[in-house]
């Protein structure tokens, strides 16, 4: 019994094909939560797929409704060892993006993994049947091994992450006492790099809205009517202008980030963006004054995702009647999602765009993130590190977004996430991927975590 022969037992699930036969069976499952007659299919994971694996490790499971009307399936499972022993919490979600059937490449399906050299297609391969399936594995082995986890886990399993995670928060609210816990460890997201083993410990907010600027019925001629009616595109786009500068930068004051502290500065000092497959990144763009780096994990950065004024797909000589722009902040801790709009409230009302109408747009996530100093933090560096043989990439708060401020706000929990994917996985998009070779070192790296979480000499 020893770390070294669970770990082989991991290498041996890899390169026997049992860990692509397991996942192939769950990328099957078409568990496409933005599709509500797939809501059958949600279950399906939950009750037929997961649970009996689960089971089988001595878990006990039961499936939930989610109270709200857009929420998806849970699925809850615990297994309990001793009151003397910490106790994790983990997170998974089981549900897909639409899989864009017809857009995949000649040879390639969203519902059968189809492997090319290093590359596995296949939707959810990434995003995140493959690294659930790879925790729970991981898992599994240390086990088989031990005879026991040496630890007690809650594991949570949602349907609807990819629609936004409705009910998610009041789910984990409601149900607090389901996941008591010492600590939180998932994996969902992109690596640094793909040979980079990473740890991330929040993720930044993001909070979508809309401005609107209605100004009257129709349309009218330009050649009868302009220099005689406002237009309000151009006075949709003079409002932006004042909100984010032609090189990126944020000039809404009280969108701007509060300063990284001492150790978050120094973490992400160590790491770099872009590389391989990544587009080429503009140096100039973005908050002046920080690295492309810090602008990613340690700023708020602003977006436009799409402006319309007219019919852009025909246009025709008239003066047209509204504008409309959606938009899009990303915010690191320190800023207040409740906030954004009353700020760009009054900026504009200073800035004289009182006509301008603001609506959100979804519900925001908060940012969140753990001190890299963190003992939690410290401890699963030191796991990743060990088992990896290489520098672990750490990163304070993942520069995406997801529903960690539930974990870690309303469970109140530490929260480590070690991702198995990388940035050109396409996932959300036809083709989605994962790498065989970053499975294969993701398997290695979950079990000797598991196993040191079972050591004995964890932080309490």
């Amino acid at each position: 019994m020893s770390r070294a022969a669970a770990l082989a037992r991991s290498q041996h699930y890899f390169t026997s094909g049992e860990f692509l036969h397991e996942l192939s069976s769950r990328v099957r499952v078409r568990t496409e939560s933005p599709d509500p007659q797939r809501q059958p299919d949600l279950y399906e994971y939950l009750h037929d797929v997961l649970t009996p694996a689960l089971s089988a490790m001595g878990f006990s499971c039961q499936v939930f409704d989610n109270a709200h009307p857009a929420g998806c399936p849970f699925l809850v499972a615990r297994r309990h060892e001793s009151d003397d022993v910490p106790t994790v919490m983990s997170y998974g979600h089981g549900d897909v993006v639409l899989g864009y059937d017809d857009q995949w490449r000649d040879g390639l399906s969203p519902w059968e993994i189809v492997v090319e050299g290093d590359r596995w297609y296949g939707r959810g391969t990434a995003d995140n049947k493959g690294q659930h399936t790879i925790n729970l594995a991981a898992m599994r082995h240390v086990l088989d091994e031990r005879g026991s986890l040496g630890f007690n886990a809650v594991l949570l399993f949602e349907t609807g992450e990819e629609c936004g995670s409705p009910g998610l928060g009041d789910f984990c609210a409601a149900h607090r006492d389901l996941f008591a816990a010492d600590v939180f460890i998932a994996s969902d997201g992109p690596r640094m790099q793909p040979d980079a083993p990473t740890i991330f410990m929040g993720s930044r907010g993001a909070f979508n809205f809309t401005m609107r600027l209605n100004l009257r019925d129709g349309g009218h001629h330009s050649g009868n009517w302009g220099g005689l009616l406002s237009n309000p595109g151009v006075i949709m786009a003079h409002a932006l202008s004042t909100m984010v500068s032609s090189s990126g930068e944020i000039l809404v004051d009280q969108w701007k980030a509060p300063p990284m502290s001492a150790s978050v500065q120094q973490a992400i000092s160590r790491l770099t963006v872009g590389g391989g497959d990544s587009p080429t990144i503009d140096p100039l763009w973005g908050e002046p004054g920080h690295t492309p780096e810090e602008r990613v994990f340690g700023t708020n950065t602003f977006e436009i995702l799409a402006f319309e004024t007219g019919n852009p797909r025909n246009p025709v000589n008239a003066i047209p009647p509204r504008a409309v722009a959606h938009c899009h902040i990303r915010f690191v801790t320190g800023t207040e999602a409740s906030e954004l709009l009353p700020a760009l409230r009054r900026h504009l009302d200073s800035h004289g765009f009182q006509a301008i109408e603001l609506e959100p747009a979804g519900v925001a996530m908060n940012a969140t993130r753990l001190d890299p100093a963190h003992p939690w933090a410290q401890w699963a560096i030191e796991s990743v590190g060990r088992t990896s043989g290489k520098e672990v990439a750490v990163l304070p708060n993942l520069g995406g977004s997801l529903p960690n401020d539930v974990f870690a706000d309303v469970l109140g929990l530490a929260t480590i996430w070690v991702p198995h994917s990388y940035a050109g996985c396409s996932q959300h998009a036809p083709n989605e991927h994962v790498l065989g070779s970053i499975c294969a070192e993701a398997l290695q790296i979950m079990t000797g975590l598991w196993w040191d979480l079972g050591a004995g000499s964890t932080p309490r």
